[in-house]
């Protein structure tokens, strides 16, 4: 196994002595030092070498030291520079800083100083760099593009997420529970202007009714027994970024209207405070009951209601978008096998089938945990029934008929779909490849392929 490179640091100091024991310590502090003696050896070395870090003292017999920092940090920008400087340069150190460099040390000063300053700094730097990285794999993460659905209820929700994103709007959404209400609501902010401040989740069904107030609202020190210091809650923790609360109407009524002011106002106060906090924040909310049918009988605040559905969006359960099974359980069987060590792994026929007629009461996410479970539990080269949950399928789903071949029954649910779609069209061609999410000229090749036109009888 490879070793990591060691930091790499440019020592560029005209005193011979001092020099060298500056490259020793670093040496023995996990550097490796490089020397200059004066300004146009320092430059040439970074012309040809990309260093980590670099220590320079701004009086050089042959330029100032501001020459070479300039030099340096015009060339890489995210290297990490401290400048050496004696008492009577403070100000020029001082510039030095303002220009880019990390720290200065006044000489004499202790060697393990400046190993802690460099380490620091490129510790910072690394943090900062896997901070972007994360960023930008979040991103991708939760493009449209990779929320797995082929149903046209979801085509369309895509559309709806697509012109949301960008807005401040607050967003309910609706939904089973397993549905990935937290994914879409992932979704809008990784796609918004807010993008790059915090998403922070609260689910309102989880904590106690007790302790709700203080998440969501932050308490001061004193406010209640145990409250040994100030805590900022979910809405500061917001400010500029996302707030998601789920199982909103989990709330209590006294919760529902504080929560209606901050939405409000875009203010609160702290538990046992009396100072207003104004706060900066898009307000994402979900649930898994009928708000409307609460609202007739009491139990959600009606005012409250209608500052959430500004933007309405409702998940489908999987039980009405079978047709996206096949594509679901493809990608949870590829993201967990590696893992799991069983990268060729595939779903056999009769696993399919059985798949096809479960209702799937846990939704999505029950879904994954299945089959994350099955690789766990089984072995070979496929998961096969034997190696799912047992007393997942209840007795009267359709038994596995081993004599049902994978393409024939994806084949004979591409037909009931596209009659379904017809259907609902009222035998419109242009309007059943809309409701089914392809190009009309896709779906005349599935027509022709699958000899449904008579079937069919489109128009």
């Amino acid at each position: 196994m490879s070793q990591r490179a060691l930091p790499s640091i440019l020592v560029v100091e005209d005193d011979l002595d001092l020099r060298q024991t500056i490259v020793a310590s670093l040496e023995a502090n996990g550097f490796a030092a490089a020397q200059a003696a004066d300004a146009a050896d320092a430059i040439e070395r970074l012309r040809s070498f990309a260093y980590d870090g670099l220590v320079v003292d701004l009086r050089l017999p042959d330029a100032d030291g501001m020459t070479v920092l300039d030099e340096a940090l015009d060339r890489y920008p995210e290297i990490r520079a401290v400048v050496m400087t004696g008492f009577g340069g403070v100000a020029e150190a001082v510039a030095a800083i303002k220009r880019g460099a990390v720290d200065f040390l006044i000489k004499p000063f202790q060697l393990s100083q400046l190993s802690r300053v460099l380490h620091a700094g490129l510790e910072q730097q690394r943090l900062r760099e896997e901070n972007a990285q994360l960023k930008a794999q979040l991103k991708g993460k939760f493009r449209f593009e990779n929320i797995i659905s082929r149903h046209s209820t979801m085509q369309t929700l895509f559309t709806t997420l697509e012109l949301v994103s960008p807005m401040n709007s607050t967003v309910l959404i609706h939904g089973e529970t397993g549905t990935g209400k937290e994914l879409i609501a992932r979704t809008i902010h990784h796609n918004s202007p807010r993008a790059n401040e915090r998403f922070v989740a609260f689910n309102a069904a989880a904590i106690p009714e007790s302790l709700a107030e203080a998440e969501l609202f932050g308490h001061v020190k004193g406010a209640f027994t145990g409250a040994i210091a100030s805590r900022a809650g979910r809405f500061e923790l917001a400010h500029r970024g996302t707030l998601f609360i789920d199982e909103v109407a989990s709330m209590s009524l006294p919760l529902q209207a504080k929560l209606l002011r901050a939405l409000q106002e875009r203010e609160f106060e702290r538990v046992g405070g009396t100072r207003p906090v104004r706060v900066d924040f898009r307000l994402v909310a979900a649930t898994n009951r009928d708000l409307d049918a609460a609202v007739k009988s009491g139990a959600f605040r009606q005012d409250l209601f209608y500052r959430l559905n500004v933007v309405s969006l409702t998940l489908p359960p999987l039980r009405e978008r079978k047709q996206d099974l096949p594509l679901l359980a493809d990608y949870f069987l590829r993201k967990h096998a590696v893992r799991c060590g069983r990268q060729s792994c595939t779903l056999t026929t009769d696993v399919v089938t059985c798949f096809l007629g479960y209702d799937w009461p846990g939704n999505v996410r029950e879904l994954e945990n299945v089959i994350e479970q099955a690789l766990v539990l089984g072995s070979g080269d496929c998961v096969a029934p034997d190696d799912l949950p047992p007393g997942l399928f209840p007795s009267g789903a359709p038994a596995p008929a081993s004599s049902l071949d994978y393409h024939q029954t994806l084949e004979r649910t591409k037909r009931d779909l596209i009659a379904h779609a017809f259907e609902q069209a009222g035998r419109n061609h242009t309007q059943a490849a809309r409701l089914l999410g392809v190009h009309p000229n896709y779906l005349h090749r599935l027509l022709r392929n699958l000899d449904l036109r008579a079937r069919i009888g489109a128009r």
